[in-house]
Parts: C-alpha cells; structure tokens; sequence
C-alpha cells in the first residue's frame, strides 16, 4: 500500500463511527463518581483539588470502561493508585530538567512495555505518564503533593464503590462473551446451508475461553450459566463441519443435502436462543417446529453412514441448548462443586500471583524486534522531545503536547495514526464547542464544574463509538476543568490546539523513524501457522490410531495452540494490509491463498476430529505413521517458509501412497478421505508460496554474497589481531 493510500485510510479510520451498543447507564454512573469527587472538593476546598479529583475519577472511571475480565472495581482502584503514586513520584522530581527527565523517560519505557500484558495494561499505563506530566502544574509542596495524590486516589475509590454498590449486569462482559461465541456458531450453521465450505474464525471462542478464566473469588460467585455453553459450542462446532460437507457428510444434492440444511437451519435457530438467554439471563423463545425437526426417525431418515451419525450427534448437542434457552440460561442452580481450583475453571492469577506473570511478559517482549519494545522506546523518545520542545515554547501547559502524544500511540502503525487524526479533530471540534459555551454562560467554577461531569458523562457514553467522538467531549471536559481553575479561554484554547497538534506529529513522525512493521513478519508468522495446524492434525490422526484420552487432551492443547497461531496470523495479516511498506517475503496474493489454504488445512482436521472414535471404538494403525509424517513435514515446510524455500510433502504422499485401498475391507475410509482433503490443502499452500526457478536464483545468489561478506567481515576483524599475536 502507497504511503498516499494508507494515510487515506488513516483519516477514514480515525474519523469512522463505529457502530456498537452503547450503555449509557454505565456512563451515567461513572459519571456520577466524577461529580461525587469535584463537587465536595470545589464546594469545601479549592477548584485546584478538585482538578486532581476530577483526574483520578475520570481516568479511573475511563479506564473501566476497557475490555478486561477482571472486576471493574478492581481495575477502578488500580488506575487510581497508579495515578496517585505517578503524581506523587513526578512532583519529587519535577522543578529541575536533571531529574525528571530521566523520570519521565523510564516512566514511559514501563508504559511502554505495559502492552506485554495487554491492551487495558498499556493503556492504563500511559494515563499514569499523562499524570506524571501534569504534575508540574499542580503541587507547590511535598505536604501539597500527597494531598493531590490522595486527592487522585480518592476518585478511584469513588469509581470502586459505585460499583460496589450499584451494579450494573454484573458479568455483563462475561455473559456477552459466551453468547457472542454461541452466536457465531450459530451464524456458521447458516453459512453452511449456503457455502458446505465456508470458513469460520474462532475469535469468539477464545474471547469466551479468555472470559471463562477466574480466580477462586470470582469461581465462587460466577453465574452457573457461564460454566458449560462454551464446551457445548466447541463440541458443535465440528459436527456442523461434518454434516454440511459433501466428501465426509451429506450429499452435495437431493433429499440428503435438504435434510442436512433443515438441521442446520435449526441448529442456528436454537443456538441463537441459547445466547439471546445467556446475554439477558431470561428464557427465549425457540421455534415451534424445533423439536420436530431434531427428531431422527429410523425408518425414515434420509441421512445415511457419517453423516447420519453427525445429524444423530448433533440433535444429542442441541438438545443442551434447548434447555439453556427454555431455562432462562440457568439449568442448574447448584454452586460450584469444591474440589481442586484447576479441576473447576480456568485459573486466572490474583493480583498477589501477578507478579511473576508480568515479569515473564515483559522479558519475552524484551528483544530489539519486539512490537511491544519498540513502542516502548518510542514513547521514550517522544515523550522526553516533546516535553522538551513544548517548555522552550512561549505557551502554558506545555505538557499537553507531550501527554497528546503518548496518548494516541500503539504498537502498530495503523492505530497510531488513527488516534492521532480522531485526537486533533476531537480536540478541535471539542475546544470550539466549550469555547462558545464559556463565552456565553461567563466565568463560574460551579457551572464550570457541572459542565464538566456533564462532558465527562457525553465522554464515557461515546467511548467505544470512535476516538475522535469521545475525545470531542475529552477536550470540552478539559477546558471547562481549566475554566473552574481559572484560566482565561483565549490563552487556554489555542494552546490546546497547538500542542495537541504537535503531540500527534510527534506521535506519527515517530513511528516513521523507528517503525515496527508486521510486513516483513508475515513468513514467520505463516510458518508459526503452519507447524501449530500440523501438530493439531497430527494429534487427531493420533486419537485414531489409540482413542484415548490422553490423545483427546493433546488434540485440545495442539487445537488451543493452533488458534493462537492464526490469530496471531490473522492480526499481523492485517496490519501488513495497512502498512505503506512493500512486501518482503509473501505479496499480498501469495499471503491470501495461503491464509486460504491453511484455513482449509484446519477444516480438514477439525472434520476429522469430529469423528474420532470413543474409547472403545476401532484403532487405525495407519493413521500413526500419517501422523508422524504430517508432523514432520509441515515442522520442516515451517522452516521452508521462514527461509523463503519451497516447501515439500514427500513423507505425507509416501505414507498416503503406502496406505491400503480403503476398499480393501479392513480399513477406515472415512480418515483416508480426509486425509486426502489435508493433503489437496497443502499442495495448495505450496502452491502459494513457491517461488520460480528464477527467484531461487537470485536468493541463492543474494545468500551467497551475504556469506562472502560476513566471511570477509570476519576475517578483516581477526586478521590484526592474528599479527599482533
């Protein structure tokens, strides 16, 4: 993409609405722990209190609203310890450019590296830095400085107890989570009436396995609804596959194909009830003609062999969600039985056992080709040069320009500068709005103060609707903080403007001088990709050759670890699509239909995972072998592809070959035909990363100079030493 293009799509990005639900209940209660803070404190102490109020509920309050499993009001109390502690530890600093400079670069560096843990991490992160810089501004004494920070903690506490207190769908995010995963089945079996191939993207179901994570206290209290669907969708998923295709399930055409869209149809219907009743926690209404339709009749049934026995596994499955949705999404009302935490749910570490969860984060990200690192240094950089540019320049509040910047920056290139444009468009639209209102109503700290929670609440309403919109009543609420402290609109708004707009050029030159492109990453991706889909379909074949469950719970693990290699496919194939980089390795054609054949490659496992044998069912030897050279292959087509070779499938045509006419009798034909679909996906996944006789002359040429000259870097550092000796 050309740089000319790609800055387009920034703008239409950075000022798109996005369409979601909003909550303006949520809203009004964050809010309202603003005006709990500043009112108190305008009314009995000072409007410079009540600014550091005003901060620590505000960015509290914000900073739940980010998507994390953990209680808000934790994450409320959280943010607003570390605005505090930033505040307090900046005023130590502040007032000589020999210390807090080097304060301000390691402050940022931590917020930097905070994204090793995640997006609410890093982004409550870089509000502490914003803190850190506004410090200078506010206290006059260390007794002052403490007063600010507890001022500022205060207004977490605040967030925290509304919570407390006034719970608003409590696990909302939870049940969302496991109704969207069932919803998105749901939506596959209606692609599949139409499409017997279409793909489907398990980001929902690991958004639900991420939700369903929690700790012994959260276990303790957590809605019996929220602990078996997800199973349930992960169990229907791969009998859907079988069912709809036409090599492994029900004909491509006649009564059998009919018979096999009417169950999907149905399926979809019932899973969608399911969810409406998990999100809402009341009972949905199924269609009438459910139940007659899940009805297999031995005489009359038209599907016949596997896919007969797909329907019959299916009808068992939906029968679950029939009564998760009749049930009001509670059919069991028993508490979690006791027993070993591990053995009941997925184990989320306590804040106490987060420690070494971080430090373990942050040392795998801690390398020069790091996303994460990268940004890290990056906001270093900016942070420390726009502080420095923004104090030699005749304005006030110069941190703006500095706190602009590293509040719009991310990882990638594509948000970065996104935020950017929705932050200065924000800002503009939201100074010019509150500039005609201060004009109007005259000085006040009392309206000033109400305008403020009034533009907070607008804020937090509009947060997840686009950045430009929620930052419009950002910088309204901003202005009005400064017009209750005091300060004069003329000098204010400009300054505003003009520091916002050379944080966010800062911000986006940054990324340009130091860049962490996911361009040149799109082949070790692909081949990460790849190595994790062969380990998967390699511990299928296995649960055929011995149906135990041992080799089910390796098929799970290899099935979890595939889906984190996509997704990390799939999220750095779609930055690249958005870089003004030239391809280096895999052109965007050639980085689709492989994306298309490893998707093909994964359906084909997940077919034959849905027809695994029980525990007493016949063992295929032949699939052993298969495994082992499935294995072997594609771990050394992941090589391959990293080094830019040709990758190759003799082991797995040698063993296919090898393998007896399934109409030989004693054999199942079921794997064999499905390892023929595996095996047409990799063919075309070669397909689509090969190279021409010419290209492979000119990287083996290339190669060779790249040793030459490494061979001769070498020898001239250790040729003088050699004569000194």
């Amino acid at each position: 993409m050309r740089w000319l293009r790609a800055l387009g799509e920034v703008v239409r990005s950075g000022l798109t609405i996005e369409e979601t639900r909003l909550e303006p209940l949520l809203a009004l209660r964050t809010a309202a722990g603003v005006a709990i803070v500043v009112g108190p404190t305008l009314w009995l102490v000072s409007p410079a209190y009540a600014a550091s109020a005003a901060l620590g509920a505000y960015s509290a309050g914000a900073a739940t609203f980010q998507r994390t499993w953990r209680p808000r009001k934790v994450i409320a109390l959280g943010a607003g310890a570390g605005l505090a502690f930033s505040t307090f530890v900046g005023y130590l600093a502040a007032g000589r450019l020999v210390t807090f400079l080097p304060l301000l670069a390691v402050w940022a560096f931590a917020a930097g590296m905070a994204w090793a843990l995640g997006s609410t991490a890093g982004i409550v992160a870089a509000t502490t830095v914003g803190s850190l810089l506004v410090t200078v501004t506010l206290p006059t004494s260390v007794g002052r400085a403490l007063e600010h920070a507890g001022v500022i903690a205060l207004g977490g506490v605040a967030q925290a107890l509304l919570i407390l207190l006034f719970p608003i769908r409590r696990w909302g995010a939870h049940r969302d989570a496991l109704a969207d995963a069932l919803a998105a089945v749901a939506d596959y079996a209606r692609r599949l009436r139409h499409d017997p191939a279409a793909p489907f993207d398990p980001a929902p179901l690991m958004t639900a396995r991420d939700a369903a994570a929690v700790t012994p206290s959260q276990a303790r209290t957590r809605p019996p609804v929220l602990h078996g669907p997800r199973g349930l969708a992960e169990r229907i998923l791969p009998v859907l596959a079988a069912l709809a295709d036409p090599d492994v399930g029900a004909p491509a055409e006649g009564p059998g194909r009919d018979r096999a869209r009417e169950l999907l149809d149905t399926a979809a219907d019932v899973l969608d009830a399911a969810a409406r009743s998990i999100r809402r926690g009341t009972p949905a209404e199924v269609p009438p003609r459910s139940a007659d339709v899940l009805r297999i009749d031995g005489e009359h049934e038209v599907l016949e062999g596997p896919a007969r026995q797909a329907a019959e596994r299916l009808v068992e499955l939906l029968a679950e969600a029939l009564e998760i949705a009749r049930s009001g999404g509670a059919p069991d009302e028993a508490p979690t039985p006791s027993g070993p935490a591990s053995a009941q749910f997925l184990v989320r570490p306590t804040l106490l056992r987060l420690l070494p969860v971080v430090v373990d984060a942050v040392r795998r990200e801690f390398r020069r080709d790091s996303p994460v690192f990268r940004h890290a240094v990056r906001l270093v950089a900016v942070a420390t040069l726009g502080y420095l540019i923004a104090s030699r320049l005749p304005v006030g509040h110069g941190y703006w320009a500095p706190m602009a910047s590293v509040m719009v920056m991310r990882p990638d290139f594509h948000l970065t500068y996104a935020r950017a444009v929705g932050r200065f468009a924000g800002t503009l639209a939201g100074v010019a709005l509150a500039t005609g209102i201060v004009q109007a109503l005259g000085p006040d700290a009392h309206v000033f103060g109400a305008l403020a929670v009034v533009s907070a609440a607008l804020s937090y309403t509009l947060i997840r609707t686009g950045y430009a919109y929620s930052q419009c009543f950002t910088a309204a609420y901003v202005v009005f903080l400064l017009g209750m402290g005091g300060q004069a609109w003329e000098q204010t708004v400009p300054e505003r403007v003009v520091l916002t707009l050379l944080g966010g050029c800062l911000a986006m030159l940054a990324y340009v001088v130091f860049p962490a492109w996911e361009t040149p990453r799109l082949p070790g991706r692909l081949a990460d990709w790849l190595a994790a889909d062969g380990r998967y379909a390699a511990a299928v074949l296995r649960s055929y050759a011995e149906p135990t469950r041992e080799h089910r719970a390796d098929t799970r693990r290899a099935l979890l670890a595939s889906r984190q290699a996509r997704a990390a496919w799939q999220e750095a194939y779609d930055q690249a699509r958005q870089e003004p980089v030239r391809p280096r390795g895999l052109t965007s054609r050639e980085a689709q239909e492989a994306q298309d054949a490893l998707t093909r490659f994964d359906r084909a496992a997940m077919l034959m995972e849905s027809h695994v044998p029980r525990a007493d069912g016949r063992p295929a030897p032949e699939a052993e072998r298969l495994a082992a050279a499935l294995e072997a292959d594609t771990a050394q087509a992941a090589l391959d592809v990293r080094e830019h070779r040709n990758p190759d499938w003799g082991r797995v045509e040698e063993t296919l070959h090898a393998w007896e006419d399934p109409a030989a009798g004693d054999r199942d034909p079921l794997v064999r035909r499905e390892a023929e679909l595996q095996k047409r996906a990799l063919e075309d996944l070669a397909t689509a990363v090969s190279r021409t006789p010419l290209e492979r002359d000119v990287g083996s040429a290339r190669e060779e100079q790249r040793v030459r000259a490494a061979v001769a870097a070498e020898g001239a550092g250790t040729g003088p030493a050699q004569r000194d000796g």
